[in-house]
């Protein structure tokens, strides 16, 4: 007779955000890939995802996405830093205008 296996199925509570729901998600269905590639129950488009996950061009297209994340969060932050630069110079100005006598508001 064959020995019977019982394995308990963790439930942990349903995430709170759609964010959060979806990485649940997204590890339940990384488990199982992983328990059919194991267990050689795997289908073929399983096989070929991960396969094109490990290859060099997607190592190459993640890499271009970081450095594409980091170069827009760059240009944010410049344009942020330039917008206060302005005002400064425009604080200035106006500093300047009024310790020099003229009070009126145009430049």
């Amino acid at each position: 007779m064959a020995k019977k296996t019982t394995k308990t199925i963790q439930k942990s509570r349903p995430g709170l955000t759609p964010e959060s729901r979806e990485n649940q998600l997204i590890s339940l269905a990384i488990d199982l890939a992983e328990k059919q590639l194991r267990e050689g129950s795997a289908s073929s488009q399983v096989i070929s995802h991960f396969l094109k996950l490990g290859s060099t061009n997607n190592m190459l297209e993640k890499q271009i996405l970081e450095k594409q994340t980091a170069l827009l969060t760059a240009k944010t932050d410049a344009l942020k830093s330039g917008k206060v630069i302005e005002e400064l110079y425009s604080n200035a100005l106006a500093a300047m205008r009024k310790y020099s006598g003229n009070n009126s508001n145009t430049p």
